[in-house]
């Protein structure tokens, strides 16, 4: 497996992904992430250096990982997700690599912080904690629980307040 940086070839390949990976049996159309995915692609808050495919031996997408521009008040953090796999290659590591990858591929860029709505006990392991900790509030008080933070090496400890998604993530 190889982790890259998407390209405009993975497009359609990285929508199937998405699609497959949060399809809900009994429900039709379009899959919510597979289009936030593609709204978030025609957004100012879209970053290319942080928008990474796991790419097969075949060369086939097996899954993908972005990073958004969100915000804390003023300050400039990251939005990670959706993370997607391929339900086949699930629980075998591509998730685990492709999070690993992007986290690193930010704090080379020098983002202070990577924040997430997502399951605390499949993200801890990447050092994602209760965004509380940080003084980060979610942006929708419900999302306490599974609102979490990770820290990286340009993490200023005055960055506090309320964290926003980038827009489309308000169509969610």
């Amino acid at each position: 497996m190889l982790i890259r940086r998407e390209t405009p070839a993975d497009v359609a390949a990285v929508h199937a992904v998405t699609s497959a990976a949060f399809a809900r049996p009994g429900t039709a159309g379009e899959v919510t992430e597979a289009r936030l995915l593609s709204e978030l692609r025609a957004c100012d808050a879209w970053l290319p250096a942080l928008t990474l495919v796991a790419e097969g031996r075949g060369g086939e997408v097996l899954g993908h990982v972005v990073c958004t521009r969100g915000r804390v008040v003023a300050v400039p953090v990251l939005a990670l997700g959706p993370l997607s796999v391929r339900p086949e290659d699930q629980r075998r590591g591509v998730g685990t690599a492709l999070v690993h990858a992007v986290l690193g591929a930010a704090d080379a860029l020098g983002e202070p912080l990577v924040a997430l709505l997502g399951s605390p006990a499949y993200y801890a392991r990447f050092g994602f904690r209760p965004s509380a900790e940080y003084r980060i509030t979610p942006p929708v008080p419900e999302w306490d629980a599974h609102f979490q933070v990770r820290a990286l090496s340009a993490h200023d400890t005055g960055i506090h307040g309320t964290f926003a998604y980038p827009e489309p993530f308000d169509r969610v």
